[in-house]
């Protein structure tokens, strides 16, 4: 495929007209919405309005008239159909975080009734937050409760035994761009007698989900990357219709009292899906997530996931082809199946080859040991891209112009 045949694709991409929606520099190939989504040009109006004119003019009665009150809700309604979930089983609150702590804190007291099951399951490639808050609440029980960490994919089976609770997997890893099969290991999870969590900030609105199909237990991810809600956006958590009677976690906060301006005393817990809820919202950055919700809406999951096969596929294969010679491992995944939205390049000076792209335009992440990883977020990301992105580094490792010596003091 030539550059002319990029451009013919993108005239004819069902999504282009999408791109028009989405605020992004001149210049500027963006190849890393898995980190932070661009910002849609709704975004800077909605807040101006809500600053100016929900808080400015409304004041605290913006909680009501303006909607602030039930916005975790409202949104939760939004991001359902793109995970494949109920309306009334979703809020958008919190933190990834703190949202993973209340779902394994609540899956790990379904199954506190089972003495021999102590054992929570997960990958030592984790996203390394996920494994800190699975230990620090196995140090907190006092039931002996401890962590398993696998090394392969291929070795999750065999640690689903009579000891294992609950199974707590990112559905694509955040490194490799590994994807999971989570419904056949959600059934074999619950065929071996456990509940299965997932986190789902590399899967959701990039790759179709279908949680409730699945008879999935558990599920968190975040809003801030192929959701498009802003830096720190809030998160969200899945509770299916079946658990929330059973859901109950230490964060028990008055937004999710069943009466919370009553101001009693103790704890009841709201009826469905608000019971996941803690302290009071920040409404700003809450408004700002609908904004990337709406233009989702506009389009599928499916045709969006068409399109990141299609342009990963061809990253791969301009990469492969013009990059042939260099020192470049592909640690994502061929088989469409096993691929999330993104592709993962390793290379000895990962990180001074990255900084060289950003440099020239071209922005992806370094995530180490070595990896070179792009991102494909299919609603703003153009064939004409990626082809550039390609010849970009193809310039610059045929040019050695890179700083070997440079290493890495900072995420970015």
């Amino acid at each position: 495929m030539t550059r002319n045949d990029c451009l013919v694709r993108d005239a004819h991409d069902d999504l282009g007209a999408l791109r028009d929606q989405f605020d992004l520099p001149d210049g500027v190939i963006y190849l890393d919405g898995n980190s932070l989504g661009a910002r849609p040009k709704s975004a800077l109006a909605r807040a101006q309005a809500l600053i100016r004119d929900e808080w400015g003019t409304g004041l605290i009665r913006s909680w009501n008239d303006a909607g602030w009150f039930a916005l975790p809700c409202r949104l939760g309604d939004r991001v359902a159909p793109l995970i494949g979930a109920a309306a009334g089983e979703v809020v958008v609150t919190d933190t990834t975080s703190i949202n993973l702590f209340k779902a394994l804190a609540a899956a790990l007291r379904m199954q506190s009734g089972d003495p021999a099951r102590r054992v929570i399951v997960t990958e030592r490639a984790n996203f390394p937050t996920d494994i800190y808050i699975a230990q620090g609440l196995t140090l907190w029980l006092a039931q002996n409760w401890s962590l398993r960490l696998v090394d392969s994919p291929e070795e999750i089976p065999d640690a689903l035994d009579e000891r294992c609770a609950l199974l707590l997997l990112t559905h694509v890893n955040y490194r490799s761009g590994y994807q999971h099969d989570l419904a056949a290991l959600t059934a074999l999870a619950h065929a071996r007698g456990a509940l299965a969590v997932w986190d789902l900030a590399h899967s959701a609105g990039a790759v179709p989900l279908e949680l409730g199909a699945a008879g999935a237990d558990f599920a968190v991810g975040c809003t801030y990357k192929y959701l498009n809600g802003g830096p720190g956006a809030p998160a969200f958590i899945w509770v299916p219709r079946r658990h929330q009677e059973a859901f109950a976690q230490p964060l028990a906060g008055w937004w999710g009292h069943a009466a919370p301006f009553a101001m009693a005393p103790e704890f009841a817990p709201a009826a469905g899906i608000a019971r996941a809820l803690c302290g009071t919202q920040p409404v700003l950055s809450l408004a700002l997530v609908e904004c990337g919700l709406a233009v989702f809406e506009q389009t599928s999951m499916q045709a969006i996931r068409a399109k990141s096969l299609a342009l990963s596929d061809l990253f791969i294969a301009l990469v492969e082809d013009g990059c042939a010679g260099h020192p470049l491992t592909l640690v994502t995944p061929r088989a469409h199946e096993r691929r999330g939205s993104q592709v993962s390049f390793a290379h000895p000076h990962g990180y001074a080859v990255m900084q060289a792209l950003i440099a020239r335009g071209v922005i992806g992440d370094y995530r180490a040991p070595h990896i070179m990883r792009f991102g494909f977020t299919p609603l703003y990301t153009r064939f004409a891209d990626v082809w550039d992105a390609a010849a970009t580094l193809r310039a610059i490792l045929h040019e050695n112009a890179y700083d070997r010596a440079a290493a890495p003091t900072a995420v970015t």
